[in-house]
């Protein structure tokens, strides 16, 4: 285990740099507890940038990147850039070109936080999706024909490799183990449609479950998936499944945990460099005002953490979280916290150094 690390910033747009600077503020209070060092090197990448330069994402940046232990981004997204070009030219980018071909995605909710599903509770809505990150319909393969005319085409291939969907499933099968709960492992697809992808997903991970004898498995469509996320979500462990459904399930996680501003996810490499981030957006209406909320990008810090290899400093964070969360925090709205944004990330702090 190293005792120190090197941490790409990209605070981003908007409120990104608000919410990721209570995120470093956590993450440097865990690792002087549990003695270690965590070195941040900020990168000015977003909108800004954009507009100043016309630059995106420059290819020594990314090299730079390709040099850190992990990567840690506010949010991308800016109200006078064109959607599309900054999600696009950062996020995908560094999804692609750095390999991180598993969107991992916890879908927790914490006590002391409201769900929308009705007599469900912290037991029952703790599962994982681990999402295929860097194939399928984000692969960019398609085109256009006769643009702007009535006889018009568009087409977006599904792009699946044996390759790609076996390090997913292999992933998602390892995860389970690790992570140790009911063992079980839900395959989300449309076998019933989209017969040739999902023939290859499907046979790959009945392949590879009897390599893991431990872990139980089932299959669902993505349409149930969806349907059972919302009635029985004490049903999953872990559900692992394409970029696309993924991309489409988690956000419905998202809000069965409590919203956006709860959820963190990963980018992850598990042979490379990896990035986190909270799933909300940059909130550009909230800049500077000291009122938005900063858990999901705290909860980021402590998945890095996690997969720096520093469990026990990524326990503290959550703790210290629950702790707030049961405590002190009465809503996960901006203005609505009972405290501002600085504020709550003192007290998380705070948390940690009382335990």
């Amino acid at each position: 285990m190293k005792n120190e690390y090197s941490v790409a910033l990209l605070p981003g747009d908007g409120t990104g740099p608000e919410v990721l600077a209570e995120g470093v503020k956590v993450v440097q209070a865990a690792s002087h507890k549990f003695g270690f060092n965590t070195k941040f090197t900020r990168y000015d990448l977003g909108g800004e940038r954009f507009k100043k330069t016309g630059e995106v994402l420059p290819d020594s940046i990314i090299n730079e990147l390709r040099q850190h232990d992990a990567i840690y981004l506010g949010a991308i997204g800016h109200p006078e850039v064109k959607p599309g070009i900054l999600e696009k030219g950062i996020l995908l980018r560094l999804r692609f070109e750095l390999d991180q071909y598993i969107n991992l995605r916890p879908v927790k909710l914490y006590e002391g936080v409201d769900t929308p599903l009705k007599n469900k509770g912290p037991k029952d809505i703790d599962f994982i999706v681990v999402r295929e990150n860097t194939e399928g319909l984000y692969a960019g393969a398609g085109g256009v024909l006769k643009k702007g005319t009535k006889d018009e085409i568009a087409t977006q291939e599904s792009i699946n490799t044996r390759k790609g969907v076996e390090r997913c499933i292999r992933f998602a099968f390892q995860y389970t183990q690790k992570r140790n709960k009911s063992k079980k492992l839900t395959l989300c697809g449309k076998t019933n449609v989209l017969t040739y992808a999902f023939d290859l997903w499907e046979r790959t991970f009945y392949e590879i479950a009897k390599e893991y004898p431990d872990i139980s498995t089932d299959y669902a469509h993505v349409d149930a998936t969806c349907m059972w996320m919302v009635k029985n979500p004490e049903w999953f462990d872990v559900i692992v499944t394409d970029n696309m459904f993924g991309d489409i399930i988690t956000d419905l996680g998202a809000i069965i945990q409590g919203g956006l501003g709860i959820a963190a996810g990963g980018n992850i490499n598990p042979e490379g460099v990896s990035m986190f981030e909270p799933m909300g957006g940059s909130a550009p209406k909230y800049t500077g005002k000291n009122m938005i909320n900063p858990l999901a990008a705290i909860l980021a810090g402590a998945m890095m953490l996690e997969f720096l290899d520093q469990q026990a400093a990524a326990d503290s964070i959550e703790i210290a979280v629950q702790k707030a969360l049961i405590n002190n925090v009465r809503s996960l709205d901006a203005g609505k916290m009972g405290m501002g944004t600085k504020e709550l990330g003192d007290l998380i702090v705070q948390n940690i150094v009382d335990q």
